[in-house]
């Protein structure tokens, strides 16, 4: 009987997460009943936001079953359908789990993948919702000018390389931060950003804004929130924007308030937060408008691969404490 090695969520995270979080098992692979489609995973995304819905409490709108596989966005191959429009061979990206076989009882929450595109993995990261993310945060609640200084936090991750790339072909200049001199060198050589620094080696983002942003920000794209936000607040131009897209700096329980709130008063600022499932009207083109971006160059994406389903917890856990260089996948099939 062929097995179905799954990814559990076995308890739920105090602080950062642990292998202690996690569990492997395996079961029967099942067979799609009328109506249903079985699909062979190839790859599992690992996003930041899963960290609070494994820590949410049982019977929380969004929150991770205990005991059971992992919700996760994927891209598969169709290996069964009892579905007319889905056939075997198909790519298919959805919401489905870490684990190497899922059963889709309602196929309509898959989205068939292009394959001429390019790699089928992007259709969960540059020509998936992280390219979507990137989009909706910088182009439309961001909207930089040329000229503009426009500061990207997280600038080497799933989202914020795309983010950034976008500002610069919109002609602003753009400064992006990091936790690693390699990820800053990423940034600067292969990403096309402005400046960059470590906010790691710095006495403190504000010294860094200081020296990269001395006329102050524009648009920031904010993806880590913490004593950086606070830090962009004290320096923000008029009529500044910031689109608010993550704080990943607070996902594992760390506090601390913001002292410069008030500045977005005296700069007539904008600080929006936004979750992409609320901009999912006309998602069928967009994956065919950011690949029209990366052949005219505009965007390069960079995907972190990690090999095996076991490795999976590993790889998440490593993502969360920020040693992915770009987008974490996790491959758990060959293509």
């Amino acid at each position: 009987m062929a097995l179905n090695r799954q990814v559990l969520l076995a308890a739920r995270p105090q602080g950062p997460v642990t292998e202690a979080c996690f569990a492997l098992r395996d079961v029967p692979v099942p067979a799609p009943g009328p109506g249903a489609v079985l699909v062979r995973n190839l790859f599992l995304s690992c996003d930041p936001y899963m960290r609070g819905r494994m820590a949410a409490p049982t019977g929380y709108a969004g929150a991770f079953a205990l005991g059971e596989p992992i919700p996760a966005r994927v891209v598969g191959q169709v290996l069964e359908s009892r579905h007319a429009a889905f056939a075997p061979g198909d790519y298919v990206w959805g919401f489905m789990c870490w684990e190497q076989y899922s059963l889709v009882e309602y196929p309509s929450a898959l989205y068939r993948i292009d394959p001429s595109l390019g790699p089928v993995s992007h259709a969960i990261s540059v020509l998936g919702m992280p390219g979507r993310t990137a989009e909706v945060g910088m182009l439309e609640l961001g909207r930089p000018q040329p000229g503009e200084t426009v500061f990207v936090s997280a600038a080497s991750g799933a989202v914020g390389q795309i983010a950034g790339q976008l500002a610069r072909a919109a002609g602003a200049r753009v400064i992006g931060s990091a936790g690693t001199d390699a990820k800053v060198a990423h940034v600067l050589e292969r990403l096309g950003f402005d400046a960059a620094f470590n906010y790691r080696t710095e006495t403190s983002p504000g010294v860094a804004l200081d020296r990269l942003c001395p006329d102050g920000i524009d648009v920031y794209f904010d993806n880590v929130g913490g004593a950086t936000l606070d830090a962009v607040l004290a320096r923000l131009r008029p009529f500044a924007r910031i689109p608010v897209c993550g704080m990943i700096s607070q996902y594992d329980g760390a506090t601390g308030g913001l002292r410069n709130l008030g500045a977005i008063v005296g700069a007539r600022a904008t600080l929006t937060g936004f979750i992409i499932y609320d901009h999912m009207d006309g998602f069928d083109e967009f994956p065919a408008r950011m690949a029209e971006r990366m052949r005219r160059g505009e965007v390069r994406y960079f995907e972190d691969i990690v090999e095996g389903i076991d490795n999976t917890p590993a790889a998440f856990i490593g993502m969360m404490a920020g040693e992915n260089l770009g987008k974490r996948l996790v491959q758990v099939a060959p293509v």
